[in-house]
């Protein structure tokens, strides 16, 4: 684990204000993360400030969590043994 140190603006009266924050993240998809970041031309800060805003507009997370039907798990197993009916790129644009 990796602990983060992040200075959070928020917007109180018309004034743009900073708050530093500590998290723990996985050091390894920390690392990854930062270069694909860096890739993209956004610190790893940024991202959170983004994350952060995206909550903030969705009024939750913004992507759908749940836990996966029965039919999903299946089809999650399968992956896992790599069992079940496979179809190449091309038959799949078909």
């Amino acid at each position: 684990m990796l602990f983060m140190h992040y200075r959070v603006k928020f917007l109180f009266g018309g004034i743009l204000m900073k708050t530093q924050t500590t998290i723990r993240v996985d050091q390894n998809n920390y690392t990854q993360a930062k270069l694909i970041l860096k890739y993209l031309g956004l610190s790893y800060s940024q991202a959170v400030n983004m994350f952060n805003s995206m909550i903030v507009c969705n009024k939750g997370l913004p992507f759908e969590i749940k836990i996966p039907n029965d039919e999903t798990l299946q089809a999650m197993e399968e992956a896992r043994k790599l069992d079940g009916d496979f179809v190449t790129l091309d038959e799949f644009k078909k």
